[in-house]
């Protein structure tokens, strides 16, 4: 049997699956309930923040995290991230007041902007090439389960025990991540002790040119998810839901059923091909969720929605593998993730101090961000038709 008809589902793989569910659960259970925390301690214009802070210094400390991936392990920048989950967790009931909120909402980013970095590059050393989109696909499954179990039980545990339980919850799931990682092993083959030079980061080590095309799609495709983020909860108790993690739990299921054969698919037909339809797909949900007046409607756009980004979140994560250099593969992963941050904070920062607690601006600016999709689409047309130009140039 080939190395690539082998079976990617080994024990090393499905702990690191487990370990990303739990950690994608302790973060994102807090999100649905967070704006209205933030309101009451008196914050209430600052609710483009919650989620923009956040990502800001997810996007700040990915050259580290990709620098520390590259030279001292996996398994220990995995561990970190982690680790100030379990912290951050502890420490929202004691600094309960609105600085002390968004200080934390700074230092929570840290999180997301080590782990999924050094977990990506762990999948690519474990993987066989031709099954990375699988691979990837299955793992942004389990993360994306997470997503999903996260708010719904963040928010039961709010309404039955109140924000503080559910803060500590968060802590203990992150800890459950840290344990699953720490007896996982490293796959780093060269590995260098951990030293000052490593935490020096140059301009060349901030961002891999080589994976600027996906690098721009990320960003582009990942502002309408800073205004999910940021807006649906509001919108959501809006047309009467009671539980606000309903529409995070419907556009996640349906984003874990395609990430069955999403990631597949684009190692037998491409990437570029599959990010197409990822990008229509969004942009067709964001729509709905404009037009929709009503739960069910909702609902509709959050599995639209699902799918749109199960469909994107394999392809380009494997796209962004491709086109790097294997021995910048943490370097490379952490530029795409700097994209995603950016184009989540931006789209949570403009769209919330547009929003500013006026719920009727809502619909508004989600139709804005379709023409944001749409340039996607138009830049992805420009780079494939560029591509195919150059290579039947090199074939003449």
């Amino acid at each position: 049997m080939s190395q690539n008809e082998k079976s990617i589902y080994t024990l090393q793989f499905i702990l690191l699956c487990l370990s990303s569910l739990l950690f994608s659960s302790s973060f994102n259970m807090m999100i649905p309930e967070l704006p209205n925390y933030l309101s009451s301690l008196g914050g209430a214009e600052y609710k483009g923040l919650i989620i923009s802070l956040f990502t800001l210094t997810a996007a700040i400390s990915r050259p580290f995290s990709g620098k520390l991936t590259d030279k001292w392990g996996r398994v220990p920048v995995m561990a970190i991230g982690s680790s100030v989950c379990v912290v951050c967790g502890f420490l929202y009931p004691i600094l309960s007041s609105v600085s002390g909120f968004l200080f934390l909402r700074l230092v929570h980013g840290f999180s997301t902007g080590f782990k999924p970095t050094s977990t990506s590059a762990y999948v690519a050393d474990i993987i066989p090439q031709k099954r990375w989109g699988e691979a990837l696909g299955m793992h942004g499954l389990c993360f994306s389960i997470g997503g999903a179990l996260g708010p719904a039980v963040g928010s039961m545990i709010v309404n039955a025990y109140g924000m503080n339980v559910m803060f500590y919850s968060s802590s203990f799931l992150a800890f459950l991540s840290i344990i699953i990682v720490m007896n996982m092993k490293e796959t780093l083959k060269v590995k260098e002790k951990l030293n000052k030079s490593m935490f020096i980061i140059g301009r060349k080590d901030i961002v891999d040119r080589n994976v600027f095309p996906a690098g721009i799609i990320t960003f582009l495709s990942y502002t309408a998810f800073g205004l999910i983020l940021t807006l649906i909860p509001d919108w959501s108790e809006h047309l009467g839901a009671q539980n606000k993690g309903l529409f995070f739990t419907a556009f996640t299921v349906t984003s874990v059923l395609v990430r069955f054969f999403a990631g597949k698919v684009s190692d037998r037909h491409g990437r570029t091909s599959v990010i197409f339809a990822g990008l229509i797909i969004t942009a067709f949900a964001l729509f709905v969720i404009s037009e929709g007046r009503n739960i069910q409607m909702l609902l509709v756009g959050a599995g639209f929605y699902g799918i749109g980004t199960g469909i994107l979140s394999p392809a380009i994560s494997a796209w962004t593998i491709d086109l790097s250099n294997p021995d910048h593969r943490g370097k490379a992963v952490a530029t795409m993730y700097i994209s995603m941050e950016l184009g989540i904070g931006s789209g949570a920062l403009i769209g919330g101090s547009y929003y500013n607690d006026l719920i009727m601006r809502i619909p508004q600016i989600l139709k804005f961000d379709i023409l944001i999709i749409i340039l996607g689409v138009v830049y992805l047309t420009y780079w494939t038709r560029r591509l195919k130009k150059n290579l039947k140039k090199e074939l003449e």
